[in-house]
C-alpha cells in the first residue's frame, strides 16, 4: 500500500490495506476535471455564506484546489501537518472498516468521480464528496477529535449477519445508478432487491444504529440552533443541489439527540429531515450516551449474544483482562453466562497484544472456556496470588480440580500459570477433562491435548474484530463488486479533447476564432452537453469576446428549453461566470 510519505499511513493496521486502491490520477478525463471545477466553483461561491466557518479555510489546509481534482500525494502532504492522512478506495467499503480508518486518523476517499448527469448529487461515494466534503472540516480541532473518536467507537460496533447483505445491495445500486451503461430495468431490479433485504433485517445492529448517528452528524449534520444553523456534514457540503435545498423550510430541522438512531436514511435520495447539533460537545454527549449501551461497554451475556448473532470475528474480554478473538457460537445455554466458545481460528490476547503461542494457528479449531466463580471461593480466581492458589491446590505440575458455581468441572495437571498486571489470566492443563455436570456434557477430553482455560469471573467487554488486528489480520469479507467506468466512445473522446482545449485556452491566450470553432462544434455535435458551453461563456467574458458571448448564452438558454432540468445548473454557471473571476483562488 502506498503511504505517500505520511507517518499516519505508515502506522495503518495491515488488514485495512485490502480496501485501498491506487488513485491512478491519469484515470480522470478532462470532462472529469471540468465536473470537479464546476462543483468546486459553485460550492466555494455559495458555501462561504452557509457552511460552518472552518470549511472555507479548511479547503487549503486539506491540500485542495478549485481547478483540479486533488492528487493524493498533495493531500497527504497537507493532511499530515495536522496528524491525518488519506487513502483512495473503490466506492463503498463496509462500515466497520470505514470506522477503523477514521479511528486511525485516515480519511477514506472514493477514487471515482460522478458523471455529469449526477453533478448535483451522486448516490455513490466519489472523490468530490470524500475530499471536498470531509477533508476541509478536519482542520477544525474539535471536529477532528470528534471524527476520530467516532471512529474508535464505531470500530468496536458489532454488525449483524444481515448488515453485509445490506452493504452489498446498497453498493450494487449505487454503482448501477452511477454507471453509464446501466439500464432502467437493472436499476429497478437492484432497488427492489435492496428493499427486500431491508424489509427482512430484524432488530437493527449496533453498527446500523451507530451508522445513523454518523449519517446525521458527519454526513448530513447542521450546527447551531433549529432556527439558525450552518452546514458541516460532508454529504451536504459536497452536493451543490442538496446544500441549497436542505435549507428550505420543507426539510424538517430537528434538535440532535439520541432519538436520531430511530431515523433510517436512504443514501440514493435527498433527506426529508436533518438534525442540528448545538456544538460538537453535544455531538460527543449523544455518542457517549449511545456507546453506554454497546457490547464493548456492557459485556455479559447480552454482549456475547450480539457477537454470536454477527457471525463475524469478535472479541470477548474477561474481567482478568484476557481477550479471546474468533467467531463465537452458542454454548451451554443458561440464564447466566457460564462459558464461551468459538468455532474456527481463535487467538488470545492481553491489552490488544496477542499472547505468545496463542495465535489462530495454535487455536485453529476453536476455543472454549468457563466464565464465573469457583464454588466455595470468595476471592475471584484472577485476583489470587501463587500462595493463595497453592492453598486451593492449584500448583504448577500438580493435579488440580476446579469446580465452578455453574457446575463446570475442570480436572487436570497444571502445566502453566500466566499472570499479567498482577492478574491470573490463563491456566494451561495437561491430561485434562472438562465436564458440565448438570447436563453431563463433556467439554474437553484428555486426548485432545493441552487445555487452555481463560480466567475471569465476568465478561466485561465484547467488541467487533480481533483484539490484536496486526497479528490476527481477520479475513473480513471484501466485496467482489467493483466500480467500473465504461471505455470512452470516439465521440466522447472528441468531447474530452474539447474540454482539454478549453482548459488550455483558459490557462493561455486564445484566439477568438478558436473559441468560435469550439462553440460551433459543441452546439451542433454535442446537443446534450452544457458544461462545455458554460466554460466557453466564462472565456468570452474573461477575454471580452462579447459578441461570441451572446451566441454562447443563447445556446445555453436553448439547452434549458430543450431540457428544463438543466435550468438551475446553467443559471448558476452563468451567474458565476458573470460575477466571479475565471480562476477563483482559495482564501
Amino acid at each position: 500500500m502506498k503511504t505517500y510519505n505520511n507517518p499516519v499511513l505508515e502506522k495503518l493496521p495491515k488488514h485495512l490495506s485490502r480496501y485501498v486502491v491506487e488513485q491512478n490520477y491519469s484515470r480522470y478525463s478532462f470532462i472529469d476535471q471540468a465536473i470537479w471545477r464546476y462543483v468546486m466553483r459553485q460550492n466555494y461561491a455559495y458555501l462561504k455564506d452557509v457552511a460552518y466557518y472552518p470549511y472555507i479555510p479548511g479547503l487549503k489546509i486539506a491540500g485542495l484546489s478549485i481547478e483540479r481534482i486533488p492528487d493524493l500525494q498533495l493531500m497527504n502532504d497537507s493532511l499530515k501537518k495536522i496528524g491525518w492522512g488519506a487513502v483512495t478506495v473503490d466506492g463503498f467499503i463496509p462500515p466497520a472498516a470505514f470506522m477503523e480508518f477514521q479511528a486511525n486518523y485516515v480519511l477514506v476517499i472514493a477514487a471515482d468521480i460522478r458523471q455529469i448527469d449526477h453533478i448535483t448529487y451522486t448516490p455513490a461515494p466519489d472523490i468530490i464528496h470524500e475530499s471536498s466534503g470531509h477533508a476541509p472540516i478536519i482542520g477544525e480541532p474539535e471536529y477532528a477529535a470528534y471524527l476520530q473518536y467516532f471512529g474508535e467507537i464505531g470500530s468496536k460496533a458489532i454488525s449483524s449477519a444481515k448488515d453485509f447483505e445490506v452493504y452489498e445491495a446498497i453498493r450494487n445500486l449505487s454503482i448501477l445508478k452511477e454507471s453509464e451503461e446501466a439500464t432502467e430495468a437493472e436499476i429497478e431490479q437492484a432497488t427492489q432487491h435492496l428493499d427486500q433485504v431491508l424489509s427482512n433485517m430484524g432488530e437493527p445492529s449496533e453498527m446500523t444504529l451507530l451508522s445513523r448517528l454518523h449519517w446525521w452528524t458527519v454526513e448530513y449534520g447542521l450546527i447551531g440552533s433549529v432556527d439558525e444553523y450552518k452546514i458541516y456534514g460532508a454529504g451536504l457540503l459536497s452536493s451543490i443541489g442538496e446544500s441549497a435545498t436542505c435549507l428550505q423550510p420543507d426539510v424538517l430541522k430537528l434538535p440532535y439527540s439520541l432519538d436520531a438512531i430511530n431515523y433510517s436514511y436512504d443514501i440514493t435520495k435527498p433527506q426529508p429531515q436533518l438534525f442540528v447539533t448545538k456544538d460538537f460537545h453535544k455531538a460527543y454527549e449523544v455518542l457517549d450516551e449511545f456507546a453506554a449501551g454497546m457490547a464493548f461497554k456492557i459485556g455479559g451475556k447480552l454482549g456475547l449474544e450480539r457477537a454470536i448473532g454477527s457471525e463475524n470475528i469478535c472479541t470477548v474480554q474477561y474481567s482478568s483482562g484476557i481477550q479471546v478473538s474468533g467467531r463465537f457460537v452458542p454454548f451451554l445455554d443458561a440464564e447466566e453466562l457460564i462459558a464461551v466458545k468459538t468455532d474456527g481460528p481463535t487467538a488470545l490476547a492481553f491489552d490488544g497484544k496477542q499472547l505468545d503461542g496463542h495465535g489462530k494457528t495454535y487455536h485453529a479449531e476453536g476455543f472454549s472456556s468457563p466464565v464465573g466463580s469457583l464454588l466455595k471461593q470468595k476471592k475471584p480466581l484472577e485476583d489470587c496470588s501463587l500462595d493463595e492458589l497453592a492453598l486451593m491446590g492449584i500448583v504448577q505440575d500438580d493435579a488440580a480440580t476446579l469446580y465452578f458455581k455453574s457446575g463446570i468441572l475442570v480436572n487436570g495437571v497444571v502445566k502453566s500459570l500466566l499472570f499479567k498486571d498482577n492478574k491470573l489470566i490463563l491456566i494451561s492443563f495437561e491430561h485434562c477433562k472438562v465436564i458440565h455436570e448438570p447436563t453431563g456434557q463433556v467439554l474437553f477430553e484428555p486426548s485432545w491435548g493441552t487445555y487452555d482455560m481463560a480466567v475471569g469471573e465476568e465478561i466485561n467487554s465484547v467488541f467487533a474484530g480481533a483484539a490484536d488486528k496486526f497479528a490476527y489480520e481477520p479475513e473480513v469479507k471484501v466485496t467482489e463488486l467493483k466500480t467500473e467506468k465504461a471505455k470512452a466512445e470516439p465521440q466522447a473522446e472528441r468531447l474530452n479533447e474539447i474540454y482539454r482545449l478549453l482548459r488550455s485556452i483558459r490557462e493561455g491566450n486564445p484566439q477568438e476564432s478558436t473559441l468560435f470553432e469550439l462553440y460551433e462544434e459543441v452546439k451542433t455535435s454535442f446537443p446534450e452537453d452544457w458544461l462545455a458551453l458554460v466554460e466557453l461563456y466564462e472565456l468570452t467574458i474573461h477575454f471580452e469576446f462579447n459578441e461570441l458571448g451572446v451566441f454562447v448564452k443563447q445556446a445555453l438558454e436553448q439547452r434549458v428549453k430543450d431540457n428544463p432540468e438543466l435550468e438551475k445548473l446553467v443559471q448558476d454557471g452563468l451567474h458565476l461566470a458573470e460575477t466571479q473571476p475565471i480562476n477563483l483562488e482559495l482564501a
